[in-house]
């Protein structure tokens, strides 16, 4: 890619960029949320046509109208958000994204390619299974068998391990590597350094939609690449102060949940938590997380058992009811439950408190209140965006969770349900949010928090629930020796 420029409304999302890569090499693209990363990559599969510059593949220049163009040269992409029908079967998935899928009998001839590919690979997918059944993982495996099928010498991967559990994110690593060693070449983007040193031969740094920097990887390490990505040092380790634990807020008493299968998802579970303290549930996903993270705030029916806040029982109310007793979320899946991709920024910036006094009267919003809101949001979280009047589903991933924990946090909630806060955040704001979140909780906040990042857990956390199968394996507290065992409880074969 030589001299590749974008702008959207007039702001440079790539400005002049020069990139390479070679067969048989692991290229590492970093940068902060709105960096100008995935806008590069859209362009090179061709779901943007760049304002100016040129591709060149084997040498030879192209025009890359369509990602059918793309996949044609030789290019595939697995997205952050998997590109995949729900309730189609893997098999059928797969046939509608590979270019020479016969009419006749098309399940035949595919089957027969993805085994060949599982074998070769080590892929553990059921071909007959429904996508919605499958880890995040298995999809993810499903979407590189796509992009393989059709011929990929060039594999785009987004964010690949934003929602792997670390069992998966091993076996991508393992897969990439034989990808590489066949003379495939990878383009990684991602945040997570940690990964970009292990996996990657060369990195290239993005800062603002320009290239600041690249090296090896074997001669730099992760204190350059933060200080390279975001222009100052990060700190990596951060204190946690301790504090006394305060009142009640939170009573959970035998609850049972039933997930979308139909099956109970959550078992018998019940903990307290109290003013100055942060909770955090440690899991491999699918545990039953998410379903006891929605029964709390209101999404999702209790079957039985209580939810109490300040002792008042919240059991089975509306989630508008639950916000306004002091209970603000952060769902797991932001761009589904955390936002209407649709609206302005400045509408999201208020959607769980339009009815607020402050930002209405009556039956109408209060528009100059709304967008100085918007405006302190964009301001105290770093928001990367050229106007609050931008379409809040325009923004990158990581901004659209800087958006949602900026409005979730600015009424200082009495209790924060946190899924994944740092999901798909740089390093430099994930420093800044774990920053909030212990702030939140020197105020006089609780924080209920999930994560499958366990150093996460380990830094911030003052006590520590294991769930596995819809169970609490064990409740520890941060200083505990037993959480040295949290791999086996989280694996379900040790209880405490």
């Amino acid at each position: 890619m030589k001299g590749i420029s974008k702008s959207f409304h007039g702001i440079f999302a790539n400005q002049n960029i020069n990139l390479k890569i070679e067969s048989g090499e692991i290229l590492g693209l970093l940068g902060e949320n709105g960096a100008g990363k995935t806008t590069l990559m859209n362009i090179l599969y061709g779901l943007y046509q760049p304002d100016e510059g040129q591709i060149k593949v084997n040498d030879t220049p192209v025009r890359i109208n369509n990602p059918v163009e793309s996949i044609n040269h030789g290019i595939g992409m697995v997205h952050q958000h998997f590109m995949l029908i729900q309730n189609h079967l893997v098999i059928e998935n797969i046939a509608l994204g590979y270019k020479d899928t016969p009419f006749f009998f098309p399940k035949n001839k595919i089957r027969q390619k993805v085994e060949a590919f599982s074998e070769k690979f080590g892929f553990q997918i059921d071909p007959d299974k429904k996508v919605w059944q499958l880890s995040a993982g298995e999809q993810q495996r499903i979407e590189i068998i796509k992009a393989l099928l059709n011929g990929a010498d060039l594999l785009i991967l987004d964010e690949p391990t934003s929602v792997l559990t670390p069992r998966e994110i091993k076996e991508l690593i393992s897969i990439l590597r034989q990808m590489k060693a066949e003379g495939h070449m990878i383009i990684f983007i991602s945040h997570k350094l940690d990964e970009i040193m292990e996996i990657c031969d060369r990195v290239v740094v993005l800062q603002k939609g320009k290239i600041v920097g690249g090296t090896d990887t074997k001669n730099t390490d992760k204190k350059s690449l933060a200080r390279m990505m975001i222009g100052r040092d990060v700190v990596f380790n951060i204190n946690r102060e301790i504090l006394e634990k305060g009142k009640q807020i939170l009573s959970v008493d035998r609850l049972n949940v039933v997930g979308d299968k139909g099956l109970l998802a959550v078992k018998n579970i019940s903990f307290d938590l109290y003013q100055n303290e942060i909770f955090g549930i440690a899991g491999v996903s699918g545990n039953g997380q998410r379903e006891l993270a929605e029964a709390i705030t209101g999404i999702r029916p209790v079957f039985s058992g209580k939810v109490k806040i300040n002792k008042k029982d919240i059991t089975n109310k509306s989630p508008r009811h639950i916000y306004d007793m002091g209970v603000s979320h952060v769902p797991e899946e932001r761009i589904r439950f955390g936002i209407a991709p649709g609206l302005f920024l400045y509408d999201n910036a208020i959607l769980k408190q339009h009815h607020l006094k402050k930002f209405s009267k009556r039956y109408f919003l209060k528009y100059s209140r709304v967008k100085n809101h918007a405006k302190t949001i964009v301001k105290d979280f770093k928001v990367a965006t050229h106007s609050i009047n931008t379409q809040t589903g325009n923004l990158s991933g990581g901004n659209i969770q800087k958006l949602i924990l900026g409005r979730e946090i600015s009424e200082k909630p009495q209790l924060l349900v946190a899924s994944h806060p740092t999901y798909g955040l740089d390093v430099g704001a994930t420093e800044f949010l774990r920053q909030h979140l212990l702030e939140l909780r020197k105020q006089g906040s609780t924080v209920l928090l999930f994560s499958e990042d366990l150093e996460e857990i380990f830094e911030l956390c003052d006590r520590v629930a294991v769930i596995f199968d819809g169970e609490f394996m064990a409740v520890l507290d941060s200083d505990d020796e037993r959480l040295c065992d949290i791999g086996l409880m989280m694996a379900g074969s040790k209880r405490i």
